[in-house]
């Protein structure tokens, strides 16, 4: 018998039918033995509706507030979901983060998880009933109500398994598994049997959506196995896990993880002085923007041309900084350029293999596709590439890497 802990998305509980086929769904595990402990996020939609309407009577709305009015949409799932089951002879019973006590700082909106009270839903499994916790939400010393920031059920899902020491959590979600890359840019991706904790946590950084960071964090963090599965379809799903066993027969690459949503900014002919690193990026950090990727090229006249990564989201923010920058220093010129994608190769068995790095480029090459930043690390080797070739770009390195499905290899 184990103690497993299910954590369904938005899409998954975004109808009363689907709710029924959740519960279908948490009976099958409950009938075989398991104690089943199910997190769920708000139905689809509903929280951008909570918003719209919170942004009808203010543009910025106190974020104590918001806080108050978004959590409801999970309140409505967990007691739909637990009328479902005992609908058909689950003994099931809902609870908000609130009632579980799942314990947050104060920073409303963007909550992080403190500390959870377990001793309640233990006593709830003992009595033979499903619990069913509302995600996304939790309390502050106060008793202030507080949410996680968006995918944060996610987040919920992996705390709970932690604090209860659950042998599994299972997050479903519209996927059924996790892939060498998207499948809708790569026909032949093929999901993955199994990916360590560093991996996924790269691919997420990366761009690849499948699970926040956060919970994949706070996931590795606790060792607890994490299992991607579909909501509606049968299959094994991909296991996240901390072993990094058979790694010399497992692929050198993983996945290959890419994003369209950056854009690139270069200073340049700055005087090249001591602490010119910090005299740029200080001002862009102190505006709250995150900077990425990074380039310093020092030219023969002792300037420096200064280059990085944002996202594409920041990018006007950051122009407008570094253009205050570029006139306080003497600067040459500012120039940007928000056609630009990254795109990774993530991998452990890079670290027992050479040459990767230089198998990419190649690849690269050979497609025509000029690179223009690099970024590497342990197991992941970034670039940066015109957006127009970022598909191209994605399929020549899935084919070099070997990720390609057999032929005739349905997934």
């Amino acid at each position: 018998m184990a103690l497993i802990v299910q954590k369904f998305g938005g899409t998954s509980v975004g109808s009363v039918e689907r709710i029924e086929q959740v519960a279908a769904k948490v009976k099958k595990f409950r009938d075989n033995g398991d104690d089943i402990v199910v997190v769920v996020s708000a139905m689809s939609g509903e929280t951008n509706r909570l918003i719209d309407l919170a942004k009808q009577i203010s543009e910025q709305p106190v974020a104590r507030e918001l806080d108050v009015m978004v959590s409801t949409g999970e309140q409505v799932t967990i007691a739909l979901l637990a009328m479902a089951l005992m609908k058909i002879g689950v003994p099931a019973v809902s609870y908000t983060g609130a009632q579980v006590r799942i314990l947050t700082d104060s920073a409303h909106t963007k909550a992080r998880i403190l500390q959870i009270d377990s001793q309640q839903i233990h006593k709830e499994l003992k009595a033979g009933r499903v619990v069913v916790v509302a995600g996304f939400q939790g309390v502050d010393e106060a008793g202030n109500i507080t949410t996680l920031g968006r995918g944060g059920s996610d987040t919920t899902g992996v705390a709970l398994a932690a604090a209860l020491k659950a042998d599994e959590c299972q997050i479903y979600t519209d996927v059924d598994g996790v892939y060498t890359t998207d499948p809708r840019v790569v026909a032949k991706a093929q999901r993955l049997d199994k990916i360590t904790f560093e991996e996924m946590l790269e691919m997420a950084s990366l761009g690849s959506k499948v699970l926040q960071i956060r919970a994949v964090e706070f996931a590795g963090k606790y060792s607890v196995p994490l299992r991607v599965l579909h909501s509606f379809q049968e299959g094994p799903g991909t296991l996240i896990t901390l072993d990094e066993e058979e790694s010399m027969e497992q692929p050198i690459i993983s996945g290959i993880a890419f994003n369209r949503d950056e854009a690139k900014l270069t200073i340049r002919g700055v005087p090249d002085t001591p602490g010119v690193a910090f005299k740029i990026l200080g001002p862009v950090s102190a505006a709250n923007v995150e900077v990425d990727m990074i380039v310093q090229n020092v030219a023969h006249d002792n300037t420096t041309d200064f280059t990085f990564t944002v996202h594409r989201n920041d990018y006007h923010n950051a122009l407008q900084v570094l253009e205050g920058i570029a006139r306080d220093m003497g600067a040459r010129e500012v120039i940007g350029d928000i056609d630009i994608a990254k795109v990774s190769i993530v991998g452990v068995g890079m670290r027992s293999h050479a040459g990767v790095a230089s198998r990419m480029f190649e690849a690269l090459a050979k497609e025509n596709i000029n690179i223009q930043m690099i970024s590497t690390s342990e197991i992941k080797v970034s670039v940066v590439i015109e957006e127009k070739y970022l598909e191209l770009a994605v399929r020549a390195l899935h084919t070099a890497f070997e990720l390609d499905a057999p032929a005739g290899k349905g997934e």
